[in-house]
């Protein structure tokens, strides 16, 4: 009974502890409020953006730097999310266009990324979040850009020819894909519903598994869910997150083929990054088709020790034949190596565009 009673003690002081700093905690934040508050008034004196990607990603290495546990360092990034969003919506209230709708993929990035104080704009394609972001409807926009199974997302690619947008941030996301339905089980399904992109993530699941449905494409796996909870017959490849919307049962859980299936957003904006200490560039160019071209263009790069992260192509759209190249590279674009580089590659291109420095995700 003196062990209970101990013990009870013990739980009673250890709660009143917690209460003392959970008080510490708020007196902190509103401080780091105010501070943002003010930060905001001088950034918006200066003409300069609320959300600065350089900062943000130096405050995440400072904590984790710091960081002695028992929290682990996700765990800290997770919270200090949320603080960054409020104090971020302090400074100046931002709009964050994504390719929606809610509960898709790159919906979850956003908040991720951007944290619950700022306003979400969901849009129909690509084309449209970089038109949001273009005439200033959004602040910032978040695409998906490549997909670690199904390789590159031409769309987003294709707009950055058209596009005076930059790349401000990137994000990886690991995806995971569960089948969705009303269904008690998934013998009983018929047809599944779901974007193509995610139909090539679970395609060898899908041949073992249902090798006898019927494959529906939809505009978004959010779409696919919403079409499913009028149709018993029916599944859907989501998230579950949509299953808690639409109210389906999982059916099966984590069916992508491969357990590195990770998706690489962009956040994308009007105004370049400044260095943050731990940057890439990126690029896009073209040129004239003749033999040996584009290991002349490369050797700009390699003899100044310039690590090339992924060398992409896409035909123009405009002209047969010809193509464009999208190079990713270490470094941000305002260091003198990476700066020579670029100019040393300009002289060589007949079309050269800067799309961004950033942190690196």
């Amino acid at each position: 009974m003196r062990k209970v009673r101990t013990m009870k003690n013990k739980l009673t002081e250890l709660r009143k502890e917690i209460d003392k700093i959970d008080s510490s905690i708020i007196r902190l934040l509103n401080e780091r409020g105010r501070a943002s508050s003010t930060i905001g008034e001088i950034k918006t004196a200066k003409k300069q953006p609320a959300y600065a990607p350089d900062r943000e990603s130096q405050v995440y290495r400072r904590l984790s730097g710091k960081n002695r546990g028992p929290l682990r360092d996700g765990s800290i990034k997770a919270i200090y999310g949320e603080i960054m969003s409020a104090c971020l919506s302090l400074e100046r209230p931002l709009t964050v266009a994504y390719l929606g709708p809610e509960l898709t993929f790159t919906h979850q990035v956003s908040l991720k990324k951007f944290g619950s104080s700022v306003d979400y704009m969901p849009c129909n394609s690509i084309r449209e979040v970089f038109c949001e972001v273009e005439k200033g409807s959004a602040d910032y926009g978040v695409v998906p850009v490549e997909n670690s199974i199904e390789g590159a997302v031409n769309h987003t690619m294709d707009m950055f020819v058209e596009s005076e947008i930059f790349i401000c941030s990137e994000v990886y996301f690991r995806v995971r894909h569960s089948l969705l339905g009303r269904a008690r089980s998934k013998k009983s399904v018929t047809q599944v519903y779901s974007k193509p992109e995610v139909f090539g993530q679970c395609r060898l699941w899908l041949e073992k598994n249902m090798p006898l449905v019927r494959l529906r494409e939809s505009s978004s796996t959010a779409k696919a869910a919403e079409i499913v909870s009028k149709n018993k017959r029916s599944a859907c490849i989501a998230s579950e997150l949509a299953a808690k919307r639409y109210g389906l049962k999982v059916l099966a859980r984590s069916i992508e083929d491969s357990s590195n299936n990770v998706t690489r957003f962009l956040v994308i904006g009007t105004k370049a990054s400044a260095p943050s200490g731990s940057d890439k560039t990126s690029v896009v160019f073209s040129v004239k088709d003749r033999p040996g071209v584009l290991h002349d263009m490369l050797s700009s790069f390699k003899k100044r020790g310039i690590n090339l992260t992924k060398i992409e192509s896409r035909p123009s759209k405009l002209q047969a034949w010809k193509y464009y190249f999208y190079v990713d590279m270490e470094g941000h674009g305002e260091s003198q190596k990476v700066k020579a580089a670029l100019s040393e590659l300009h002289k060589k291109c007949t079309f050269l565009r800067v799309l961004g420095s950033y942190p690196k995700g």
